[in-house]
């Protein structure tokens, strides 16, 4: 038998008398009667539930947006709805945690979009006094359901009514939940279905697990909207990587130089955006080796390569993900620069197979046969590029392992639940948004490379459009060529 778990202790002091309650709840200014406009995300988002209702014809859809997490006792992160949430009801940034999107199969056919919210409380109800988690004098105030139902064009309904509503007719009708964002509600559904259905519950995870996989594949192309809020984010790193060129100097020396500039870039996304879209790589000299350098906790020193790779998620939480490697003090060595141009010449040749027909593959088919073949060039690899491209080769994957494209749009990895043939094996299309990034890492105890490339790190990222005729750079405002790097360096330093 486990130990009961001690209870929580509560140490807020809180008033409870009778009079205090009275007296709160009185002597405010009357709350506005004005409703919201309509949220311009809105008809996009209608457009999307609809094509959710046209896949699951006469099924119960539930999306939750999710709830608050606890990061250390009784504090909270702040919250980011999940990705499915905000994409069906346009509602991004910090809103609304615990709202649920319900999908309700219509008699005649269709569905009717219900968002079941939780309102602001009273100013009569301890709730809004009391409650450091959803009290209005704690956290803020919430919306009305009305208000919520002018901004999203979209019948809103109680939380509270939410139980009830998601359980009616189980026993006659299909009901899909996207589970994993909200574990509670999810389990609340599992049980009802247990009760209500003579089948096992792994044939109810299927079925949503298929409405997942939907919703991951509807993010393939984006519409118009996306496309101009992936503009606003491109926008936004572009400034960020200008205000991380002018923090070089203070980062060189102030020490854990890589903190400095994580905070310079973090600073300008929060200002401009909602934040970062995902945690930002900060990597000088041999971290850059490292793929996934999030620690940040190194030095900068002059002479060393910065890798950063970064992006700023807009309010919307559509995100840009960009890197560039950079010269500290704004001249590349020639080690450095030859290692860099070869890494350009790659994203430019995966850049060049970016358009309508070509797979998704393709891309990176390109951009890794120029590396191979550099690398051949520079008599690293134990055999010729062509072999090491063969399916029994691979060696030239040492120093690059990672792929060099993936979706990108309300996730920084979008679409991620997509079948293979949706995603690595799909055609492009206009509307669809990628990256393009390969790199070369030479690690600094690397013996099979010669000591001028040990420590040495490059990756180039952009964020592309695919058009009609094949693609648009929407972060170009940040230049690529060495020489354009060191111009661009030399103009924010001086």
């Amino acid at each position: 038998m486990s130990e009961e778990q001690p209870k929580k202790t509560d140490h807020r002091s809180r008033p409870t008398s009778e009079a205090f309650k009275a007296f709160i709840a009185k002597g405010w200014a009357p709350r506005p009667t004005d409703l919201p406009v309509r949220a311009e995300a809105a008809p996009y988002a209608a457009a999307r539930r609809d094509a959710v209702s046209a896949a699951f014809p006469g099924e119960r859809i539930v999306v939750p947006a999710g709830g608050l997490k606890v990061r250390s006792n009784d504090t909270d992160y702040i919250f980011r709805p999940h990705s499915a949430f905000a994409h069906l009801t346009g509602l991004g940034a910090d809103r609304e945690p615990d709202s649920v999107l319900v999908l309700e199969p219509k008699d005649g056919g269709g569905h009717e979009a219900i968002l079941y919210f939780r309102p602001r409380a009273g100013r009569d109800t301890e709730e809004f006094y009391s409650d450091a988690r959803y009290g209005e004098l704690w956290v803020g105030v919430r919306p009305s359901l009305e208000e919520i139902e002018a901004e999203l064009a979209l019948a809103v309904r109680h939380l509270d009514e939410l139980p009830e509503a998601i359980k009616k007719d189980l026993g006659d009708l299909v009901v899909r939940i996207v589970r994993g964002a909200d574990a509670e509600l999810t389990e609340v559904l599992d049980e009802a279905r247990r009760q209500s259905a003579e089948r096992e519950l792994e044939a109810d995870q299927a079925l949503d697990a298929e409405l997942l996989q939907m919703l991951s594949e509807l993010r393939l192309t984006k519409d118009e909207w996306e496309v101009a809020q992936m503009r606003l984010a491109c926008v936004a790193t572009a400034e960020g990587f200008e205000a991380v060129v002018r923090s070089l100097p203070d980062a060189v020396g102030k020490g854990r130089g890589e903190r400095w500039v994580e905070g310079q870039f973090g600073l300008v996304a929060r200002h401009s955006g909602n934040g970062v879209g995902y945690e930002s790589i900060v990597a000088a000299g041999d971290h850059a080796c490292t793929l996934h350098w999030i620690r940040n906790d190194g030095d900068i020193k002059d002479g060393d390569l910065l890798l950063v790779d970064a992006g700023v998620e807009v309010d919307s939480l559509y995100t840009a993900d960009v890197t560039r490697t950079m010269p500290v003090n704004g001249r590349f060595t020639e080690a450095q620069r030859k290692v860099y141009q070869a890494v350009l010449d790659a994203q430019e040749a995966g850049m060049a197979a970016v358009k309508p027909g070509n797979s998704f593959k393709d891309v990176h088919d390109a951009a890794i046969k120029v590396i191979a073949e550099r690398l051949a060039e520079w008599g690293l690899l134990p055999v010729d590029a062509e072999t090491s491209l063969g399916e029994e080769g691979g060696y030239h994957r040492r120093w690059m392992v990672h792929g060099t494209s993936h979706h990108l749009g309300i996730d920084v990895h979008d679409c991620a639940q997509a079948r293979r043939e949706q995603y690595m094996e799909a055609e492009l299309k206009p509307g669809m948004i990628l990256t393009v990034e390969p790199g070369l890492y030479f690690k600094a105890d690397d013996e099979l490379v010669p000591d001028e490339l040990r420590g040495v790190g490059v990756r180039i990222e952009d964020d592309v459009l695919v058009t009609a005729d094949g693609f648009e750079n929407l972060s170009a405002a940040l230049p690529r060529t060495p020489d354009d790097v060191e111009q661009w360096m030399s103009s924010l330093l001086s």
